[in-house]
């Protein structure tokens, strides 16, 4: 909280290569503050943090509208074409202490793309990264993104039958993550309106958590 009138939330996008965190990074923002092009190598090397300016109309409480402010933290991907396991855990896990030590993250949003299945080992890779990261209550605080839902869309999938005919393992995971998930629409994701939906959903998310943050110490090991 800067002040009684403003709130910030503080988030991480982690992910694979050209699953699209940067650019889903850039749609929380409303900016273009991190680097997102195709490229048949990783493209994100380090750690940085965008600010959003102060956004108005979508979070009220106690009868009164607050100032939205995001702080969203962009990653190297893991597996990466470039980086060890090792390095980009390291990296990571010391911008989240280095951004997020004193005030906590609310949540971490895990990038995966609509249109590609995910694989049983795909699966327990990243999830053991993510507790590496965040530790034994990495549940409680993360959300899945699922980005080019458009694609998804444009071969016939609504929502509700993408679930239906999901796998096992994306089932498990968002069940694991107690069904915090949003779809994210690449192709619409600009439009200031379809970002006040996401983040909407992402406050609910906060919300449905009490606003509790997970607190972050950088440790070596």
């Amino acid at each position: 909280m800067a002040d009684s009138n403003e709130m910030t939330i503080n988030l991480v996008v982690l992910g694979r290569t050209q699953t699209g965190k940067s650019a889903a990074g850039n749609s929380l923002l409303g900016s273009s503050d991190f680097n997102s092009h195709c490229s048949p190598s990783s493209v994100t090397t380090c750690c940085s943090l965008g600010r959003s300016c102060r956004i108005s109309g979508i979070i009220r409480r106690n009868g009164c509208e607050l100032a939205l402010r995001v702080q969203v933290l962009d990653t190297p991907s893991y597996p990466h074409s470039g980086l060890s396991k090792e390095q980009v855990r390291d990296t990571v896990r010391s911008a989240l202490a280095h951004h997020f030590g004193e005030e906590g993250l609310h949540l971490a949003l895990l990038v995966l793309r609509a249109d590609l299945p995910l694989c049983p080992d795909e699966s327990d890779h990243t999830i053991q990264f993510i507790q590496e990261l965040l530790g034994p209550t990495w549940k409680d605080f993360t959300a899945v993104l699922l980005t080019h839902a458009d694609k998804a869309e444009e071969a016939g999938f609504s929502e509700e039958a993408y679930l239906h005919s999901a796998s096992s393992t994306l089932l498990s995971l968002l069940s694991s993550v107690q069904h915090r998930y949003i779809f994210l629409d690449n192709q619409k994701s600009i439009i200031k309106e379809e970002r006040a939906i996401v983040l909407r959903k992402l406050l609910n998310f906060i919300r449905q958590n009490n606003y509790q943050v997970l607190l972050l110490k950088h440790s070596k090991e």
